[in-house]
């Protein structure tokens, strides 16, 4: 089996030389990198990953916990991460959460056994018990999508607030009234936030939101569930804004079962966009935010808190929202 003095040898270089290029670590010229590269490719080398990370205390894996991997949202971050995680030399291990708090402090537990270099976290709730089990351990930490109140930890996220307050202003400059809001749990920043913002816009225009706020979960299953609730308000509802694409997802649902089409009996807003190559024709109105980018940004962030290269203070990074409005939504009846 080929050794590291083997490839140093047919590359023309000293071993130094070659563990600097595997460990991505030092100035290497892209001329002494190729080489290298070609002489372990040559060779079949292949590293002794146990022995690097006792010698580095590294293992250069990087751990993304998600509340569910199978929302196209939260696909778009993890795809960010791993890119952004590969360009560094670092593996990524994914752990869902469904939105249950035991479920991630079990995750993150077992992460830490397995000594991953870093963590990014989209928490189950707005709490700060993980965050803390991981500062104990001395593991680094980058909250995504979400805040963690009184938390001194790095967030990369959007405004939920300001999306949430842009799509129902935009229902009530169409003449809207009876808007209900189709949201998350409570206790997770992001259900709270985008509830605030609606309630911010409907305050704002003088409109009572009294017995129009739902709350459930982010699954199709809860948005059809909300929307039947909805539906039997008297007077109806003449705008429906889903927290999220799922929510928005199980609406359409409801509506088509009921017979109502969108939007001519009922308008739809979302937040949270559907990926171009899932929809031949983009429907819904959307607060759409950039998951691609919070993943490129939040890995980055976290990497050079691993390398000591972030500020000392923790940062909260906070990506625009664009409103992308199409045609699930119009006038309310009787409006014009």
């Amino acid at each position: 089996m080929p050794t590291i003095h083997d490839v140093a040898k047919r590359a023309g270089v000293a071993p130094i030389t070659v563990s600097r290029v595997i460990n991505n670590s030092g100035y290497i010229s892209q001329e002494t990198r190729a080489r290298v590269k070609a002489a372990i490719i040559e060779l079949g080398y292949k590293p002794n990953i146990i022995a690097r990370s006792l010698r580095s205390k590294r293992t250069n894996t990087l751990a993304l916990v998600l509340t569910d991997i199978t929302n196209p949202f939260f696909t778009a971050i993890a795809r960010g991460v791993e890119d952004t995680a590969s360009d560094a030399g670092f593996t990524v291990i994914y752990c869902n959460t469904d939105e249950s708090v035991d479920e991630e402090a079990k995750n993150l537990q077992l992460l830490m056994q397995k000594q991953v270099d870093g963590i990014l976290l989209v928490p189950a709730r707005s709490i700060s018990r993980s965050i803390e089990m991981m500062k104990e351990q001395g593991t680094p930490v980058v909250i995504l999508d979400r805040r963690v109140p009184n938390a001194d930890v790095d967030v990369v996220r959007c405004d939920s607030v300001e999306g949430a307050y842009r799509l129902v202003k935009l229902l009530i400059d169409q003449g809207h009234r009876r808007i209900a809001v189709l949201s998350g749990p409570k206790g997770v920043s992001t259900a709270d936030d985008r509830v605030e913002g609606y309630h911010k816009a409907m305050i704002e225009a003088g409109i009572s939101d009294e017995g129009l706020v739902f709350y459930g979960n982010y699954t199709l299953t809860s948005g059809y569930e909300m929307a039947k609730q909805a539906l039997v308000l008297s007077p109806q509802a003449t705008a429906l804004f889903a927290a999220n694409n799922f929510i928005a997802i199980g609406v359409l649902k409801a509506l088509r079962d009921s017979g109502l089409k969108v939007p001519g009996d009922i308008s739809l807003v979302s937040f949270d966009d559907l990926p171009q190559t899932l929809i031949v024709d983009p429907f819904l109105t959307v607060a759409a935010q950039p998951p691609y980018e919070m993943g490129c940004k939040a890995t980055q962030l976290l990497l050079n808190r691993i390398r000591g290269e972030a500020p000392s203070e923790c940062q909260e990074i906070i990506l625009p929202i664009e409103l992308v409005v199409r045609h699930s939504n119009g006038p309310a009846k009787g409006s014009l």
